[in-house]
């Protein structure tokens, strides 16, 4: 779970340290004050977007750390194990913008790219944003958080693979069939690139080998005059150092025989004659072995040249060439089979085999998952005044398969506007959709096995009972997981195990944003000001008391 945000310099933030614990917390605060910031900076830290608008003004850099105890993430750590990044003592996300749009991200002290930022804050955070149910009317958010719910994403993937082999099955099949002449010119010309890459002869590793032998063989005057030069002020000089500290090593050893004191220096001084002995023993051999090959030199260049005038040629980088070659031979084998038509059309009807048995798999995952998502979105609908309301997750056909499957998901909602079961979009209002949203979510959540949720002002529309039913659902799912609410609504706050205000202030004429843990009776000074504006009455702090009793 996340254990400590640190923010620097970020929006209206100039520095600001917050220690999470377990269980529901709750961030309040007025309009205005800058509560969402908070989330803003942690989504910065987990690798979303970002352009200089987020430094604050007069600052050269924004700067946000987000501490996790990996304790209930295994997919994080065991994604780190992977990343060879070590993770014994949790994991820092570090992540730096400065004013010139450079984006900086870090792991545990390791530059990492933004992308392995965002793989490993998947499994660490979820993050529902108060218009989350506005990308819950499109289509492909509805399959997406269907097949995430199911954990149906690995074989998503498989389908998406398959359907990538059949499509260009199918494609060379109506290629082989239309455009021989162009096949053949192509196959024409890949003959002559493969002849020219393997008359090269040229490996993955011998770039490298090339580069290093050339410098060494370049430099090999240099390197021996260099040697020689070592050795005569160490060992062959007449002032050469090797017997001096040998004279000096010996004479205080004489000494220490008056004064022990003198004994370690002189045992130092041994140590070290010793390993200026074996210094320059290393030295003779390696100057016994450099020598100067004008030969080798210029077949070094020669062969270096070749390489670079290939590379020039095929407009790629030396060390590229061996996969462009291996690239090149493959398709190469795959337009050699393509006079073939039977051949072709074989292999594209298993292509397309394959891909369907996948497919049909996924689709019969899905059903199931969709059938067990009404029932557990629409009994939390019933808890949020949406009595009557039924949900469904229903899969329609595709006449023509995709990279998705076999099938678009909808979801529908009935018995809120007739019986008649419609497509959300169509029949929710907005106060509604707000409701079948945070159902949607609490029910997703549960299932997910991510340790840290954040939902930040989802209750929008929402309040009353239904407010209370809302801080008792979000109450209940901090007993399994982290969770944290940006909130305006006392009855949600009032649920929580803990609760931050956000302060806004004018310093020096900029304005900051600070956040304040409440005590017990902070908390209820903060529940009066929700419940009742800017004048907190007697009778307010009473309510707010009684609110924080029962929960």
């Amino acid at each position: 779970m996340l254990r400590r945000l640190t923010v620097r310099d970020f929006v209206l933030v100039d520095r600001l340290e917050l220690d999470f614990t377990a269980g529901f917390g709750t961030l309040t605060g007025e309009t205005g004050a800058g509560k969402s910031i908070l989330v803003d900076a942690l989504a910065f830290a987990l690798g979303e977007r970002a352009d200089t608008g987020l430094i604050r003004v007069g600052s050269e850099r924004a700067e946000v750390s987000a501490e996790f105890d990996l304790h209930g993430a295994p997919a994080a750590a065991a994604w780190l194990r992977e990343q060879d990044l070590d993770a014994e003592e949790g994991l820092l996300l570090r992540r730096v913008l400065d004013t010139g749009g450079r984006s900086r991200a870090y792991l545990n002290g390791s530059p990492v790219t933004l992308q392995q930022l965002r793989e490993v804050a998947e499994s660490l955070v979820d993050i529902h944003g108060q218009h989350a149910h506005q990308s819950l009317l499109r289509g492909d958010a509805q399959r997406s958080l269907l097949d995430s719910h199911a954990k149906l994403n690995p074989l998503l993937a498989e389908v998406a693979a398959a359907w990538r082999l059949w499509r260009d099955a199918r494609t060379l099949l109506e290629a082989s069939a239309g455009g021989a002449q162009a096949l053949a010119q192509e196959r024409e010309q890949l003959e002559w690139q493969v002849r020219e890459l393997e008359t090269l002869g040229f490996s993955a590793n011998e770039w490298e080998t090339l580069n290093i032998e050339h410098k060494r063989l370049g430099h090999a005057a240099s390197l021996a005059e260099g040697a020689r030069f070592s050795l005569a002020l160490l060992a062959e000089g007449d002032s050469a150092c090797e017997g001096q500290v040998d004279a000096v090593a010996a004479r205080l050893d004489a000494l220490a025989e008056y004064d022990p004191a003198l004994a370690e220096v002189a045992a130092l001084l041994q140590s070290a004659q010793a390993e200026l002995a074996e210094a320059v023993s290393a030295l003779r051999r390696y100057a016994d072995r450099v020598e100067l090959d004008p030969q080798r030199l210029g077949e070094l260049e020669h062969r270096i040249e070749a390489v670079l005038g290939c590379a020039r040629k095929f407009r790629t980088s030396p060390d590229e060439l061996p996969a462009l070659l291996s690239r090149w031979q493959e398709r190469l084998a795959i337009l050699g089979e393509s006079a073939d038509l039977a051949t072709l059309e074989a292999r594209a009807a298993a292509a397309r085999g394959a891909y369907e048995e996948l497919a049909k798999r996924l689709s019969k995952g899905r059903a199931k998952a969709a059938a067990a998502l009404g029932v557990e979105v629409s009994r939390v609908m019933q808890q949020l005044a949406l009595g009557g309301g039924r949900f469904e997750a229903v899969l329609l056909p595709l006449e023509v398969g995709t990279a998705a499957g076999l099938e678009q998901i909808e979801f529908r909602v009935a018995g809120l506007a007739g019986s008649e079961s419609r497509a959300l979009a169509k029949v929710a209002s907005g106060g509604e959709l707000s409701r079948i949203s945070l159902a949607i979510q609490v029910v997703t959540s549960q299932a997910a096995s991510v340790p840290t949720l954040i939902f930040d002002e989802v209750d929008v529309g929402i309040g009353g009972a239904v407010a209370e039913v809302v801080g008792r659902l979000l109450n209940e799912l901090g007993r399994e997981r982290q969770v944290l609410c940006v909130t305006h609504l006392p009855q949600v706050a009032a649920r929580a195990n803990w609760q931050w205000q956000v302060i806004k202030s004018i310093d020096g004429g900029q304005v900051r944003s600070r956040v304040v843990a409440l005590d017990r009776d902070a908390r209820i000074e903060e529940l009066a000001r929700m419940l009742g504006g800017v004048e907190i009455t007697a009778i307010s702090r009473q309510h707010a008391r009684e609110m924080l009793s029962i929960s």
